[in-house]
């Protein structure tokens, strides 16, 4: 299994798990009894039987200089990018709709690897999310990551892969904004 495909697969499985959580969790508070009760219950029954309700994404600046995204929801780019800024990471951040993607072009690409298993790539797939190496990111360089959907909107294809797909890129320099393609 290449590198895509291991992203590919652990994306799948965190939005079918929290999909699967949801549906449960909407279950039990609808078998519940009386609807004044539920209802006036709802707000504090669900952070409870969840936990805590999980944000869109975690930003973690971890001991080794790294940084761990955690992505739980494809929503608040412009907020993640910010929380990147803090934490010394240059990134842009695109979420797209199924069979969407962003056109070529959007900067001049650096002779840096932007992703990929090796140790000359500033950001990596691991278990739980991306770590990023904000030291592998030269000046002026931006980290473009952009997450798309397959075609036909589904989570699943019909070969079972994942339904969303991580391109990264380096680009030096000024980013042009995403124009659907």
């Amino acid at each position: 299994m290449n590198f895509e495909e291991q992203l590919l697969m652990e994306l799948k499985n965190e939005i079918a798990h929290r999909a699967d959580r949801r549906r449960r969790l909407t279950r039990r508070l609808s078998i519940g009894g009386a609807a004044a009760l539920v209802a006036a219950s709802a707000a504090v029954a669900v952070p409870l039987l969840t936990g805590t309700e999980s944000p869109a994404y975690a930003v973690t600046k971890k001991a080794d200089g790294t940084v761990r995204v955690q992505i739980n929801e494809f929503e608040n780019a412009d907020r993640l990018e910010r929380d990147l800024a803090a934490a010394g990471v240059r990134a842009d951040i695109t979420y797209l709709r199924a069979g969407q993607e962003c056109k070529p072009g959007r900067g001049k690409t650096s002779g840096r690897t932007a992703m990929g298993p090796g140790s000359d790539a500033a950001a990596r797939i691991v278990k739980g999310g991306l770590d990023i190496d904000p030291r592998k990111i030269g000046p002026n360089q931006t980290l473009v990551m952009e997450f798309a959907g397959n075609k036909d909107g589904s989570r699943l294809s019909e070969t079972g892969k994942a339904s969303w797909v991580l391109t990264a890129t380096m680009i030096t320099g000024k980013v042009s904004p995403c124009v659907v393609a």
